[in-house]
């Protein structure tokens, strides 16, 4: 029992050090003006803080964006969520192989800041990762 207490405590611990939620006033003013230029619209909006940099989550109409921004106001990437249908047919196909019976809960295109295009799939509670032509990249624990 002390083993899983301490089990808990760790993998939470690693679990603040990673992203943090941090209020509107926390964000640097660089971050917000970036963010305010490339979404004028953006509605709902969350700041969390991870490895130094800052993430807005937000909607824009009905549909979901996560923007990474350094702290100097560099937009680092943008997910934005898409129907599983726009998965490219490879990535739809590998998750068909690899995780046979399971759904895709979500997807995303994500696009870094030199204009690379991944797609995200999650798949039991994990993120896939693939490039722009359905290829599998990685795996990353949600």
């Amino acid at each position: 029992m002390k083993k899983l207490v301490f089990l808990l405590a760790a993998v939470a611990s690693v679990s603040f050090a990673n992203a943090q939620k941090v209020s509107d006033k926390e964000v640097p003013a660089a971050v917000k003006s970036a963010l305010q230029k490339s979404h004028p619209n953006a509605k709902g909006l969350k700041w969390e803080k991870e490895k130094g940099n800052y993430e807005a989550g937000f909607e824009v109409g009905e549909t979901d964006y996560s923007v990474l921004i350094d702290a100097s106001g560099k937009i680092l990437e943008t997910e934005v969520e898409i129907k599983i249908d726009e998965l490219p047919a490879n990535a739809k196909a590998y998750v068909a192989k690899h995780y046979a019976g399971q759904k895709i809960k979500e997807a995303a295109k994500i696009t870094d800041s030199k204009g690379v295009v991944t797609y995200e799939a999650e798949v039991k509670g994990k993120d896939l990762i693939f490039d722009n032509t359905g290829k599998f990249l990685k795996e990353v624990k949600d």
